[in-house]
This record gives C-alpha cells, sequence and structure tokens, in this order.
C-alpha cells in the first residue's frame, strides 16, 4: 500500500514537499517514482529513485526545480519541489515497481498510491 501526502495550493515560485508511505510489502527495495496527472490529460513520468538513490531519473520539466529522495529506514519516498509553476498543477501519485530498472512508463509500475493534488495559482 502507497499512501501520498503534501499536496496543496501554493503560488507559483512556492515550494511543496510530497511524501509517500510504503507499507505491506518490501517497497526498501523497490524501485519508487511520482508520476502527476493534469485535468484532461495522460498520466506522465515525472521521477524515480532506485532502491538504494543511487539513481534519479527525471522528466525535463522537472530537472533542477525538483529532487526525489527516499528514506528505506522509514518506507517513505518525497518529492521536493521547488519553483513551482502553474502547468505543475495535477495530481501526483506515487508508484512502485518491483524491478530494478528505471521505467518511466505507467504501465511499468504495479503499485500506486491515491494521489495527492497540488495546485500552483500564478
Amino acid at each position: 500500500q502507497l499512501q501520498a501526502s503534501g499536496g496543496g495550493l501554493v503560488q507559483a515560485g512556492d515550494s511543496l514537499r510530497l511524501s509517500c508511505a510504503a507499507s505491506g510489502r518490501p517497497f526498501s527495495s523497490y524501485l519508487l517514482g511520482w508520476f502527476r496527472q493534469a485535468p484532461g490529460r495522460e498520466r506522465e513520468f515525472v521521477a524515480a529513485i532506485t532502491w538504494n538513490g543511487g539513481y534519479r531519473a527525471y522528466t525535463d520539466s522537472a530537472k533542477g526545480r525538483f529532487t526525489i529522495s527516499r528514506d528505506n529506514a522509514k518506507n517513505t519516498v518525497y518529492l521536493q519541489m521547488n519553483s513551482l509553476k502553474p502547468e505543475d498543477t495535477a495530481v501526483y501519485f506515487c508508484a512502485a515497481r518491483a524491478q530494478s530498472d528505471v521505467q518511466r512508463f505507467v504501465n511499468s509500475y504495479q503499485y500506486w498510491g491515491q494521489g495527492t493534488l497540488v495546485t500552483v495559482s500564478s
């Protein structure tokens, strides 16, 4: 089970940190990722991190602004989002993939959280 939290309403330029608590499976060994879905759009990849944090991948729009991290002792993955823009407005989902290879496709992740809404006003 994955439980995302930390969303909210912020202004452009503000920061938010999303958290996703995992339980019920050995998520400490899983690839963990963040995706987002804006109204009327498909769910898209944002970032992913390997089990030991040794490799992190980002979508181009997140590079330099977002940072994914994880704390395996707490079974939690984070997404620090800085310099937020109105186009970052979306429901953000955390996801887990049992295989270790980094993937950016929605269908590559077996486990999903319920999503947390991020709204960035201009």
